[in-house]
């Protein structure tokens, strides 16, 4: 094993799993100053690099796919230099963090999953909170979207193989 192997075994990528509006982006924030990490925010990134060009779900999945192409050098990279990072990419389906895994494994990373288990009359109270707020890096949803979307979504199993954080929100 060469240094750069040993090195990014002190390094751990934290990533999320949750609904929409479970408090991703907030345990993320919280989990950056608890162990000093990288942020990489999904719904930042893809705000500043495409500002006009999503307006719908399907402009979304274009847009992140573009995005995560130039994002796995950077936290590999990251990671190989011990530095942890947390990366505030849904992971709620089973493909996602299959790519998120290719990531830790490829430089021999830690890893944990931080799974969001809130119920979805929560996530729809905090995505109306969201709505008014409009905090960067979001886009106003609606609760029939809001339900569109968590018909996709599918909770993390043992039989992955993640190292598995439950919270129950994101305080």
């Amino acid at each position: 094993m060469d240094s750069k192997e040993n090195k990014s075994s002190n390094a751990t990528l934290h990533f999320m799993c949750g609904k929409m509006a479970a408090g991703k982006t907030t345990l993320s924030k919280r989990l950056e100053k608890e162990y000093n990490a990288v942020l990489i925010c999904e719904d930042i990134w893809l705000q500043r690099l495409y500002p006009n060009e999503i307006s719908n779900f399907e402009d979304y999945l274009k847009y992140a796919r573009r995005l995560r192409d130039i994002i796995i050098p950077h936290v590999k990279e990251l990671l190989l230099k011990g530095i942890s990072v947390i990366l505030d990419f849904p992971a709620n389906i089973p493909v996602s963090r299959s790519w998120i895994k290719s990531i830790y494994e490829s430089v021999n990373a830690n890893h944990v999953l931080h799974y969001l288990d809130v119920p979805n009359e929560k996530c729809i109270e905090q995505l109306k909170k969201r709505n008014e707020e409009k905090p960067d890096g979001s886009m106003e949803m609606t609760v029939e979207q809001f339900m569109q979307i968590t018909s996709l979504f599918v909770a993390p199993t043992t039989e992955e193989g993640f190292n598995i954080l439950i919270h129950e929100s994101a305080e």
